[in-house]
């Protein structure tokens, strides 16, 4: 377990965290010192406790959109996924059905060669 320590509106917290999480634990802190910053530069001076609790409110809000948005591209792919197995299904159908075409016609083809060749008494050869 590591320790940092982060400045958020002014003060120092010192915070624990997983080995290897500390650079990114100092960048969620300067993110959140930053948001309080812009709050306190709109809103003027409101309390500190007040800008950290609308910080954390814009926080949620954004968080929230995020797993809206995530929940809708989950969505979409799902369907796209659907979408790509009926594709695949219907390529796999028409293949089968080119296939029993051309074997049909190949079939008639010969048929037809054999009729040629039995009415002039010959071996008419294809290709």
């Amino acid at each position: 377990m590591s320790h940092v320590s982060v400045t958020i509106h002014g003060r120092q917290y010192r915070m624990a965290c997983e080995d290897g999480q500390e650079d990114h634990l100092v960048r969620l802190a300067k993110d959140l010192d930053h948001r309080i910053e812009q709050l306190k530069a709109s809103f003027g001076a409101i309390g500190d406790m007040r800008l950290i609790v609308m910080a954390a409110l814009t926080l949620g809000d954004e968080l929230t959109e995020a797993a809206k948005r995530l929940r809708r591209l989950e969505e979409e792919l799902t369907a796209l996924q659907d979408v790509r197995v009926a594709s695949s299904e219907r390529a796999q159908a028409m293949q089968v059905a080119v296939a029993n075409a051309l074997n049909s016609a190949s079939e008639r083809i010969e048929s037809v060669t054999r009729s040629l060749n039995q009415s002039r008494g010959e071996n008419v050869g294809i290709g």
